[in-house]
């Protein structure tokens, strides 16, 4: 039997009650000691078993059975402490369910329980601990390690006038409650849940922070017309990663299908989101509105044409009637939802009231009619018609005046399952039945900073109300659907606030309330959420994702399995002749991609001469006409075949060949050498490759193998070459051999081939041979007149992507791939991209970029770099090969001996006015900026006219001045540089004057907005009326004035801001350098530095 070991439960400690019940008033006592947890009770028994001779008991009892709800239970009692505990000083006592083995699999039962030890002879002497669990195969008892200390059992307690246990008797009595448990989950621990199984429905994987989406997608989801809808969306060609609706009916195909929770990631990839967007909040009505506009762009001029329209958009109308006179001014509008007003609304049908009430216009407020002046009207709102589906945004998220901030509204607002809204519509359109059942509600759980999303729904007549977190969907009750999301404080039923339960612990009862609702108008049901069949799902979609499904199996199997197998590459004659590069074929090269060889997956285990036969039958050949080498790593860091595999071992497995033959490998390469006459055996030749050298296309591809004789001359190969090439016989060649990428040596024709250490495998290259002017010509070209400079290349050839560096690519901007040499310099590389963009190669500017693509170091033309040092800068570890264009309207040279500047000007108000730009000589004086300035903004009139250029730190708090005699060369690049005009004020201050720092923040010391500036304060003056020097300096009108907060910022200490009253004297602080005056107020401009609020949604695809 399990035991508990610890309390497994927040339980009430044990207590001695000062003005007790009798343990025998059993309804009283449970009353008192067992807390009503809202729920339904199926069952309620109580137990008691009586005990003697306490101290001669044995270390572990049991009761004997009793029933409660349909289940059998008894007492577990250690009396002195189960085994886990300190001995014989404790009493651990667990209610137990008797026999769980005997019970049906799957079984639980949810009971509320309090075990008792009390004295027999007074009942109202006793001690008690209550708990409640859900009982399961694995957790069959649950109750109290530490029930009681022993002595203070034997001993009489304070205020007692007997011990609990008299003369070694006691009663152990259990009272249960068996609850009922609608929902199946009730205090489930969700270890091994499945959501499919238990609810027909799976659930969502969260991406960090994309529960807010989830919600969504599974309210559109359980829309089955909306469903429908997307999944005619002609997708057959698109690529999922960039196409929302292929994505999307991904999503939706896999929640039909799919046993586990469905992963959103090529969705939001599809939506042109990095992975930082996705632990990102965004507003959901947002989000839902963006999605609806591009699934609807999507949706035109195909079967679902128009469906969005019809499924959620309803028609009002916006009028001003005047009452004396026979006007009237309207405007009709379509709405895809309704924003509706939470606060000072208790109900929905209050909030709606609140939407069309009617607003009277007189007074001073009169409205101007045309042709009949001011008249007293009434303005408002009526609804023509309500969508089939209605979305309903609750305001939850308000801008507070009093407190300058958005703010979250936790009222308690009630809403119905089913409401009629006909009494909101114009006269003309109530005949109809207008009566709106409710599908789904969105929850959010948490506060305006953060928090968690899930989604209520009943997806159809039939079935029950759902809980959709994330990737878990459990059953609800009512209760949970409506009551826990109206928000509020929770009460349970008998009105005391409700204890937390195991399966809470994500919410916050506080802060957990519906945002919003989905109501589907009862005439529409049957059609909105008609039963899915399967031709509602396109053909393409299910075979696509049927063999995607198959083909992950696979690869789940082959890694499973991938320590039985290896992988053989095969060289063949073709590829051969279509590698440009060393050796066979390319392996290893880093800079540049390994050739595509037919690679074959074996068994280890699996005998050669099968594997060959597999070989020969694939690629049809005669199994007698091929023979297989391996390839092996020689020293000289190449990669040739080495020996031809034996053939009259029948025992020899390919895991053999590999481990004796081509150690330190973990594939195995192989050439396929095809035999020219397999009836004569080839004795003394051996098999060399040949390759050509073009010099017109400068190029270097594999023409095939001979075989040689050992003691032939190396000359005797021409006569080979120009049979192979068809040329005339005669035609004359150099011969080099490949020895290694940095060792290519021209051979001697007279020398024998045993002479000139050519064996079994090695490479000879050829080159018709050029007269001293073809030479000079080709090398004037600035092309490679023998294969020893194109070897070279090769060894320092570099794939180079260019991407614009600020443009998307279009047609003007394309991104392309060049082939460099990493010798080259930075004037042939500008050439080669100039050619390629048609654009003069001395107006481009190009940037290196990091690993992840980001834009990383300008690189200067005036140092003239060769690509290795631009790629690998000696310091650092290999860079990216993508480099950044930009297209320049002047010259690089011009552009590296002046310095482009753009300035804001903040004038003398500290207000960002315009930006301006400069290209000036890096040697140009900080004055002279200031003058070009001049002549372009305005000062003010009678001010000073003189001008402080600046940048701000990074913290956004204070200014760093740049005197008027630096050069604009020592500026970093890039810098934000501001510029204003220093205020009378500052110049004229006198010694006893303290000109300090100050900035703008929103709430947040770290939220920093604005510019910050200098500012005058004096000595004895109180604070209100430095706030009047502080708003004429910043030229803030008296209402916006009001809305500022002032506080003192101590950087150094890190102290929390300290807000100034209007009696305080700043000027009497110690001023630290870092020291300055903070401005508290709304950010209006949107630039935030720090802890910004939220981006745009964009969806892209």
């Amino acid at each position: 039997m399990d035991v508990a070991v610890e309390e497994k439960h927040v339980s009430v400690p044990a207590m001695e009650i000062d003005e007790p019940v009798s343990v025998k008033d059993h309804e009283a006592f449970a009353a008192k000691h067992m807390p009503d947890l809202g729920h339904d009770v199926e069952d309620f028994q109580v137990f008691t078993w009586s005990l003697t001779n306490w101290r001669k008991l044995e270390k572990k009892l049991t009761s004997p059975e009793f029933d409660c709800g349909g289940h059998k239970w008894r007492i577990l009692l250690f009396p002195f402490g189960n085994s886990n505990a300190p001995p014989n000083d404790t009493v651990s006592v667990y209610l137990d369910y008797a026999n769980p083995k005997a019970a049906p699999e799957g079984w639980h039962s949810c009971a509320q329980f309090a075990l008792v030890i009390s004295n027999p002879r007074d009942p109202t002497i006793f001690t008690v601990s209550h708990a409640n669990h859900r009982f399961i195969a694995e957790e069959s008892d649950w109750g109290f390690t530490r029930f009681s200390e022993l002595r203070k059992l034997f001993h009489v307690q304070e205020g007692y006038t007997r011990p609990t246990i008299e003369e070694e008797a006691a009663d152990v009595t259990v009272f249960v409650r068996v609850l009922k448990d609608p929902t199946g989950v009730l205090w489930h621990n969700f270890v091994n849940y499945d959501s499919k199984k238990e609810t027909g429905y799976v659930g969502l994987k969260n991406q960090g922070a994309t529960c807010y989406m989830n919600s969504l997608l599974q309210s559109l989801f359980c829309t089955r017309y909306f469903r429908r809808a997307v999944y005619q969306i002609p997708t057959e060609d698109d690529n999922p990663a960039e196409s929302v609706a292929l994505a999307l009916q991904r999503v939706f195909y896999h929640l039909q299908t799919s046993d586990a929770p469905v992963g959103t990631t090529e969705l939001t990839k599809s939506f042109g989101w990095k992975s930082l967007d996705s632990f990102m909040q965004h507003d959901v009505q947002e989000f839902n509105r963006v999605l609806q506009d591009k699934l609807e762009s999507k949706m035109k001029g195909t079967a679902a044409d128009g469906a969005i329209s019809k499924l959620f958009v309803g028609k009002m109308k916006s009028y001003i009637k005047c009452v004396n006179v026979d006007f009237e001014s309207s405007r009709l509008e379509d709405f895809n939802d309704i924003q509706l007003n939470v606060k000072g609304m208790k109900t929905l049908r209050d909030s709606f009231r609140d939407y069309v009430a009617v607003e009277d216009l007189n007074g001073e407020n009169k409205y101007q009619a045309e042709g009949f002046g001011l008249q007293d009207a009434k303005k408002g709102i009526v609804f023509q018609s309500f969508p089939p589906v209605l979305h309903l945004q609750l305001k939850r998220f308000e801008y507070d005046i009093q407190r300058d901030a958005m703010v979250k509204i936790n009222d308690r607002h009630e809403f119905p399952f089913e409401i009629d809204l006909s009494e909101f519509l114009e006269e003309s359109a109530r005949g109809e039945n207008w009566s709106y059942k409710l599908h789904g509600v969105l929850v959010h759980s948490g506060d305006l900073h953060g928090g968690h999303y899930f989604a209520l729904i009943k997806p159809d007549r039939e079935t029950r109300w759902l809980k959709y977190d994330d990737d878990r969907v459990t059953p609800v009750t009512d209760r949970e659907v409506l009551e826990e999301n109206y928000g509020g404080e929770a009460h349970s039923p008998n009105g005391v606030l409700s204890p937390p339960q195991r399966n809470q612990i994500r919410s916050m009862k506080r802060f957990t309330n519906a945002y919003m609702l989905v109501y589907i108008r009862e005439t529409a049901i049957d059609e909105v959420l008609a039963p899915f069949t399967e031709k509602d799902t396109p053909a393409h979609l299910k075979s696509r994702l049927e063999s995607e499904r198959l083909e992950a199996e696979q690869r789940k199997r082959e890694r499973e399995e991938q320590h039985l197998y290896l992988t053989a590459k095969i060289i063949t004659d073709e590829s051969f002749q279509q590698h440009q590069g060393f050796d066979l074929a390319s392996f290893d090269d880093k800079n540049w991609p390994p050739s595509e060889l037919q690679n074959f997956r074996i068994l280890k285990s699996e005998s050669y001469l099968t594997f060959k036969s597999r070989v020969a039958q694939h690629f049809n050949y005669p199994e007698n006409h091929i023979r297989l080498w391996v390839l092996v790593n020689r020293q000289n860091k190449t990669v040739r075949p080495d020996t031809h595999v034996p053939e009259n071992e029948t025992s020899l497995t390919v895991e053999m060949v590999r481990n004796n033959m081509a150690a330190r490998q973990t594939d195995l390469r192989l050439y396929l050498d095809v035999l020219p006459d397999p009836s004569k055996p080839l004795t003394n030749s051996t098999m060399v490759f040949i390759k050509y050298f073009d010099v017109s296309k400068q190029s270097l591809y594999g023409i095939g193998k001979t075989y040689v004789q050992r003691q032939a001359k190396v000359g005797d190969l021409a006569h080979i070459i120009n049979e192979k090439m068809r040329w005339p016989p005669g035609t004359p060649l150099k011969l080099y051999e490949e020895i290694k990428p940095t060792m290519i040596e021209l051979m001697k024709p007279k020398a024998t081939f045993v002479q000139s250490e050519i064996q079994d495998g090695d490479i000879i290259c050829f080159q018709v041979e050029m007269n001293e002017k073809e030479t000079h010509d080709v090398d004037g070209q600035g092309l490679y007149s023998n294969p020893v400079q194109f070897y070279d290349f090769l060894q320092n050839r570099v794939l180079i992507l260019f991407k614009p560096k600020f443009e998307e690519v279009d047609v003007d901007h394309p991104d392309f791939d060049l082939l460099l040499s990493k010798k080259m310099n930075y004037d042939i590389m500008a050439t080669k991209v100039g050619d390629y963009l048609k654009h003069d190669p001395i107006k481009l500017r190009f940037t290196t970029t990091q690993t992840n693509g980001q834009p990383k170091h300008v690189i200067k033309r005036s140092l003239n770099q060769s690509i290795s040092e631009i790629l690998t800068p000696t310091y650092v570890t290999p860079s990216s090969t993508i480099i950044l264009y930009e297209l320049l309207d002047v010259s690089i040279v011009e552009l590296e001996t002046k310095r482009s500047l753009k300035i804001v000007w903040t004038g003398v108000h500290n207000k960002e006015e315009a930006t301006h730009s400069f290209l000036l000589p890096k040697t140009s004086l900080v004055s002279e900026v200031s003058e070009h300035l001049r002549k372009l903004v305005s000062l003010s009139a009678g001010g000073t006219g003189r001008i402080r250029v600046f940048e701000i730190s990074k913290d956004g708090k204070t200014q760093k001045e740049y005197t008027h005699s630096e050069m604009i060369g020592n500026i970093p690049d890039p810098a934000e540089l501001y510029a204003e005009e220093i205020p009378a004020e500052e110049l004229e201050a006198d010694d006893d004057d303290k000109v300090i720092n100050a900035f703008h923040f929103q709430k947040e010391v770290s939220r920093t907005h604005g510019v910050p500036f200098k500012f005058v304060v004096k000595l004895g003056e109180k604070f209100v009326d430095t706030k009047k020097r502080l708003q004429a300096r910043l030229g803030v009108s008296d209402k916006d004035f009001a809305k500022y907060r002032f506080a003192l910022i101590q950087v150094a200490t890190f102290k929390q801001p300290s807000y100034i009253e209007d009696e305080d004297t700043i000027y009497d602080h110690k001023f630290l350098p870092d020291d300055a005056l903070g401005l508290d107020h709304m950010d209006k401009s949107g630039k935030t530095r720090t802890g910004a609020g939220e981006k745009a949604i964009v969806i892209k695809g």
